[in-house]
């Protein structure tokens, strides 16, 4: 049997690949958002946000996860970036 340190040892090595994982995907929108500034295009984009919040429903429900708890994290994941956004494209 696993013991309690064990689970909690298996739960930060877990956060830890979320952590680095956000990481990613921070410096992949921050180029998105770069683009959209040199563009000019909006920073929020509703129709791909309601594709992605559809995508993240079918991923949870496949993984065994609350959809509802997902789509709150992408909320604030998608709030973020919007923020990114808007600020990348007063800094260019």
């Amino acid at each position: 049997m696993e013991s309690l340190e064990e689970m909690r040892k298996s739960i930060d090595n877990i956060d830890n690949a979320i952590v680095a994982m956000f990481a990613e995907r921070f410096k992949v929108t921050n180029r998105v958002g770069c683009y959209k500034a040199e563009h000019k295009l909006p920073s929020k984009d509703p129709a791909r946000e309601a594709v992605q919040y559809e995508r993240i429903t079918v991923l949870a429900q496949q993984y065994g996860l609350d959809p509802e708890f997902a789509k709150s994290y992408l909320a604030a994941v998608i709030e973020r970036v919007v923020q990114n956004h808007e600020k990348l494209a007063v800094d260019l």
